[in-house]
C-alpha cells in the first residue's frame, strides 16, 4: 500500500478545494470564457453570461480565493484570467464527458 505523506495531503486538500470552487455551472462557464489566455473584466463576463454583475463578482471571488483565477487591476478595470492555463483542460474534459 502507498503511504500518503503530509505534503501530499496538503496538495490533495488544495486540489479538492479548487475542484469544489469550479463545481458550479456559472463558474464552469466563466472558465470556458477565460480559455486561451483571455483576460476579461467583471462587466464583460456578466454580459457574456447574462447574469447580474454582483453575482458574477461573487463567483469570481470564489474562483480567485481558491486559486483558480488571478486578477490584475489596470486603471479602473480589474481583469480576471486563469491562474494556470492547464485548468482549461478540466472544462474540455467535462465537455467531452457530457456529450452524448
Amino acid at each position: 500500500m502507498v503511504e500518503i505523506k503530509e505534503l501530499d495531503i496538503t496538495r490533495l486538500d488544495t486540489a479538492a478545494s479548487m475542484l469544489k470552487a469550479i463545481a458550479h455551472p456559472m463558474r464552469i462557464a466563466i472558465l470556458k470564457h477565460l480559455e486561451g489566455g483571455k483576460r476579461l473584466t467583471v462587466t464583460e463576463i456578466h454580459e457574456l453570461l447574462g447574469i447580474e454583475q454582483s453575482t458574477t463578482s461573487h463567483h469570481l471571488g470564489i474562483l480567485r480565493d481558491k486559486g483558480v483565477l488571478c486578477s490584475k487591476r489596470e486603471g479602473k478595470n480589474t481583469f480576471y484570467y486563469l491562474k494556470y492555463d492547464i485548468l482549461s483542460q478540466i472544462v474540455d474534459c467535462l465537455e467531452t464527458c457530457t456529450c452524448e
